[in-house]
């Protein structure tokens, strides 16, 4: 099927090439006024100005959509999610707007390890239903591809489970998502006094069924005081390298206690979090291949200090901004929210939190082949705007659903 889009009032982050985007290179975001965009069978087969239409596609297709007073920009790239879990943890929310701190709520049974004994209570039916419903939602809001993690199985059973989940939702969803195997989420209570054990578990029961059943892309450890160290880390990722599984890693969230250095040597896709940051930090991801990915709303969340984008972006990291969706500490996927967190708290410019968001989002999960920008021969994910003023409009109005359709493969969602 051919789809010829017309009178795009903005065509946003068209890119004859695709590169990873660092430092100031983020608030470069070009597009097109007054544009038209052609999709043939799911793919971008050509854009450009309107007064180049005739030229470029001299016998128009049937089907043409009229886009006037709208933008068009790719399909968020979220790299980094929890959207596979039971329930949801309101009454922690509530506990702690009266006080109690995050121990506190661990000691009651709260936490990680609240959702990961809702999850193992849940039957794989159930799971898929809801994190499916989670995706769809998701999907509405302009995410088009998706990074989702395990780790609230914290056992073999429940973290196979997780991923058996994610690879249906694969199997089933329009959405390009990837899996991630994130068993060193934290220690479950039987293993609180023999970490090497459950160390153990991972590397030598859980990492063979996830190679032998392809049920991940990446591997992921929560690296911070009181879960794993830079070692344990290490010992873990060069396990699930062994399977092809590349890191992906949660860092510098409360703490840096070398769990950049330690990212930097296992060459990490990306170190995701970084609310607390040394300069020597900054420094060594800006001259790394390693991306900075940022999750505001989890900071927005848990009232912690934002990330400090600004360093990192002046001194010439890579970065991107993910949603962090999980039931504890960001119970939303809105991507939208995300960018505009980002202009409002970190100050980011409006073009480089959109980079941010989809270039180097889709770079995060390394499916920039297919997503990230307007470019010929990618999916045509597309997110059309409301009729709005600006590019700048977007996160200006942080609390309108600014949406009008969300396009898929080119199919109206």
């Amino acid at each position: 099927m051919t789809t010829l889009i017309t009178d795009i009032k903005q065509l946003i982050n068209t890119r004859e090439e695709t590169r990873l985007l660092k430092g100031k290179e983020l608030a470069e975001l070009p597009l097109i006024e007054n544009a038209f965009l052609l999709i043939e069978d799911g793919i971008i087969a050509e854009f450009g100005a309107m007064y180049e239409l005739e030229l470029k596609i001299p016998q128009l297709p049937k089907n043409i959509v009229d886009a006037t007073g709208q933008l068009v920009m790719p399909c968020w790239c979220d790299s980094h999610t929890h959207i596979v879990f039971a329930g949801s943890r309101e009454n922690e929310f509530v506990d702690k707007i009266n006080g109690l701190s995050y121990a506190e709520i661990a000691a009651r049974g709260g936490g990680i390890l609240n959702s990961s004994a809702k999850l193992n209570a849940a039957s794989e039916e159930q799971l898929f239903n809801e994190s499916w419903q989670r995706l769809l939602e998701i999907n509405k809001m302009g995410t088009g591809a998706v990074e989702i993690k395990s780790g609230y199985g914290l056992s073999v059973e429940g973290e196979l489970k997780m991923l058996r989940v994610i690879k249906k939702l694969k199997e089933r969803s329009g959405m390009i998502i990837k899996s991630t195997f994130l068993g060193a989420h934290t220690y479950p209570p039987a293993y609180k006094e023999n970490h090497q054990g459950y160390i153990n578990l991972i590397i030598n029961e859980m990492l063979p069924v996830i190679a032998a059943e392809k049920l991940a892309d990446y591997i992921d450890v929560f690296c911070e005081t009181g879960f794993f160290s830079p070692s344990e880390m290490e010992t873990i990722c060069k396990a699930g390298a062994s399977y092809g599984l590349k890191p992906k890693l949660h860092i510098n969230q409360l703490n840096s206690i070398g769990g950049i250095e330690s990212s930097i040597k296992l060459n990490a896709v990306s170190v995701d979090h970084l609310e607390t940051m040394t300069d020597q930090d900054i420094s060594d991801i800006s001259s790394s291949g390693t991306i900075g990915t940022l999750l505001p709303t989890a900071a927005f969340f848990l009232r912690m200090a934002y990330q400090p984008a600004r360093k990192l972006i002046d001194a010439g990291c890579a970065v991107a901004l993910a949603s962090d969706y999980n039931p504890g500490s960001s119970p939303s996927g809105n991507m939208n929210f995300v960018t505009a967190l980002s202009c409002i708290q970190m100050k980011m410019l409006p073009e480089e939190a959109i980079n941010a968001a989809t270039v180097n989002g889709a770079f995060a999960m390394e499916v920039q082949n297919q997503a990230g920008s307007i470019s010929i021969g990618k999916k045509a994910n597309l997110i059309f705007t409301k009729p709005i003023p600006s590019l700048a409009y977007l996160p200006y109005s942080f609390g309108n659903n600014l949406v009008d359709k969300v396009m898929m493969n080119g199919a109206f969602i």
